[in-house]
């Protein structure tokens, strides 16, 4: 018995999206206890397929799936669901050996308890299709224009999830019948009036939909992020002839800052602040003054390689603060640009970047207009 699985990544995530617009990624490519969200999807298919086949376009799927056994090439999606899925029985069909059964799972459910997989396809010995469910537990409402209109019992509802399992030339031929929309594969069944089987679903195998989702699912798949505080502090002095570059921002001024690369010293500090709550050392460590292709560069290729390493590591950076500590020129007209090209760098939301900025009230070498001064800390959580 050859049993393939539909694993689909080609949904665009709108209100995950729309909830946290911080997030420049899919929902499904977003890492949770150390891999994608996808992957730990596909992980837990593989031991009752014996093909993975994804469905979706973007570059990022190749990579989260990288190195798993069973996992074919990846097609094309559609702009439905439905689409998406046609299009991966299609693919299957052209197989040197298709598949008997076929599981329809979504890419953005990480946690698919493997009992529940195995009762989906031992119903389908019996019947054509099989999905896994849990019975609705709340008191169900109808609700028109913010009001009541009635209850609704609920002794018959259920929950559906997936994976969906499937007799695959049964499946095949009814998306090719029916193109209309429709919301699970199970419906196409329904509506050819063939039996359904319902197997205990879980309730944690729920579908990464909101921001919130991300803390239940870390729970069940990766240990607990614990908070991560670093501290950076860099100086520059001023140099004539330089433009002065802050925080990604260019700040008009007559002198510029001395260094190796354009001298960014709100960047350069905030850096270091977030290599040290990864115990990564400093930015020296990772972009050595001593190295001439660092010279004149544009440091907004330090903070991208800070950022990326959070990412790396399955952190998710909480907030960054920066200060800049000068007489001139006057950093207030110009912070909300700062922070925006800071939040545009690190991949996340304006809300959690802050910049200031204080004077050394005359004293020292910043109050003697001899040079700037920065710090910076920097959060994040890392599991």
């Amino acid at each position: 018995m050859r049993i393939a699985a539909i694993l689909l990544a080609a949904g665009s995530g709108r209100r995950f999206a729309e909830a946290a617009p911080d997030h420049a990624i899919s929902k499904q490519f977003l890492m949770l206890g150390g891999k994608p969200v996808i992957r730990h999807a596909a992980e837990a298919l593989q031991p009752h397929v014996d093909v993975i086949l994804p469905v979706g376009d973007d570059p990022a799927l190749a990579e989260a799936l990288e190195g798993l056994e069973k996992v074919l090439p990846a097609v094309s999606g559609g702009s439905e669901r439905q689409h998406s899925v046609r299009a991966g029985l299609e693919a299957l069909d052209t197989l040197p050996e298709p598949p008997d059964f076929v599981l329809v799972h979504d890419g953005a459910r990480p946690y698919v308890p493997a009992r529940m997989t195995a009762a989906v396809l031992a119903a389908l010995e019996e019947h054509p299709g099989a999905i896994p469910a849990v019975r609705v537990a709340d008191t169900l409402k109808r609700v028109r224009n913010g009001v009541v209109e009635t209850t609704v019992p609920r002794e018959s509802l259920w929950r559906a999830q997936t994976p969906q399992g499937f007799r695959f030339t049964l499946l095949r031929d009814l998306h090719r019948i029916h193109t209309d929309h429709a919301t699970d594969d199970a419906a196409l069944l329904e509506a050819a009036g063939l039996s359904i089987a319902v197997v205990p679903g879980d309730d944690d195998n729920i579908k990464l939909t909101l921001p919130e989702d991300l803390v239940r699912l870390e729970r069940l798949l990766g240990a607990m992020p614990l908070p991560r505080t670093g501290l950076g502090y860099d100086v520059h002095a001023f140099e004539a002839g330089r433009p002065l570059i802050l925080c990604g921002i260019t700040v008009p001024h007559d002198r510029g800052l001395a260094g190796h690369s354009d001298a960014d010293v709100g960047i350069h500090t905030l850096c270091d602040a977030i290599y040290g709550a990864l115990a990564e050392g400093d930015i020296g460590a990772h972009f050595p003054p001593s190295d001439n292709q660092w010279k004149d560069m544009d440091s907004a290729r330090f903070l991208i390689h800070a950022g990326e390493r959070i990412r790396a590591r399955g952190g998710m950076l909480v907030n960054a603060d920066v200060t800049l500590i000068c007489e001139r020129p006057k950093i207030r007209p110009h912070v909300e640009a700062m922070r925006a090209r800071l939040a545009e760098l690190l991949q996340v939301g304006i809300e959690r970047i802050s910049v200031k900025a204080t004077t050394s009230e005359r004293l020292g070498f910043t109050g003697r207009e001899e040079g700037i001064a920065a710090a910076a800390t920097a959060t994040v959580l890392l599991p």
